[in-house]
């Protein structure tokens, strides 16, 4: 079954690459993305390395518009973002954990607005911090 997370941000603060990484080693999460990551050109699967082995995701960007065509769920889950970089993974924790760091780094670093599945966004960092904790901990058994 697959697993979807959105990160809901301003066009304008889509980071490069390698703002990205640095924000995700900011976090001190032993995580890299693929250097040939590329930005609003990137769609389908992208491979990382989570604790220096392989794990991956599936990655889009679009308009908030386009990924919630309701404007009063648009108005309360994008929080006013106009673009969304969605994350999609299979059952793996190894890929659940490196898109919840990317998306922690996100949060943090972009003032992304991150939501599970189309759900309400986590309310606060450290909220979303301690979900990445234990992902990352499953992850790494």
């Amino acid at each position: 079954m697959a697993n979807e997370q959105y990160a809901f941000i301003d066009k304008s603060r889509v980071p490069s690459r390698e703002a990205w990484q640095e924000a995700i080693a900011e976090t001190g999460f032993e995580f890299e993305l693929d250097d040939s990551l590329t930005p609003f050109k990137d769609s389908g699967y992208r491979p990382c390395k989570l604790f220096g082995a392989e794990a991956g995701f599936e990655i889009a960007y679009n308009s908030a518009s386009q990924i919630l065509d309701d404007p009063d769920a648009l108005a309360q889950i994008a929080r006013g973002k106009d673009f969304c970089i969605s994350f999609r993974w299979g059952g793996s924790m190894r890929d659940c954990a490196s898109v919840m760091i990317a998306c922690y780094a996100l949060a943090k670093k972009f003032g992304a607005a991150i939501s599970y599945e189309g759900n309400e966004p986590y309310g606060s960092l450290d909220a979303l911090l301690r979900d990445t904790q234990s992902a990352v901990k499953e992850a790494n058994k």
